[in-house]
């Protein structure tokens, strides 16, 4: 007897991840929730290493993050930075190099 296989309908695969509170406020990584946007960063060898380092270093202190938490939380702390700092934000400092 061929088995069948159960495909999720469309109102599953298209529906929009849970937001609460702390999740959305300024400044908080949205964290371990399922994300519905995707982008694609390119980066170097060296900045993959070091980013990989550091996930290693959050594990060894018992944070178990993925790399895309981690950039998640790096995004939010310099959009804080950001609209508390302005123009003397660290993000504009360094992308003025």
């Amino acid at each position: 007897m061929p088995r069948r296989v159960s495909l999720p309908g469309a109102s599953e695969l298209f529906r929009r991840g849970h937001d609460s509170a702390e999740e959305t406020a300024a400044g908080t990584a949205s964290g371990r929730i399922r994300h519905d946007e995707k982008i694609t960063v390119y980066v170097s060898a060296d900045e993959l290493i070091r980013l990989e380092q550091a996930r290693l270093t959050l594990r060894a202190a018992g944070i178990a993050v993925d790399r895309g938490r981690l950039v998640r939380a790096a995004i939010a702390a310099a959009l804080v930075d950001l609209e508390e700092n302005g123009d003397s934000a660290d993000v504009i400092a360094r992308l003025g190099d």
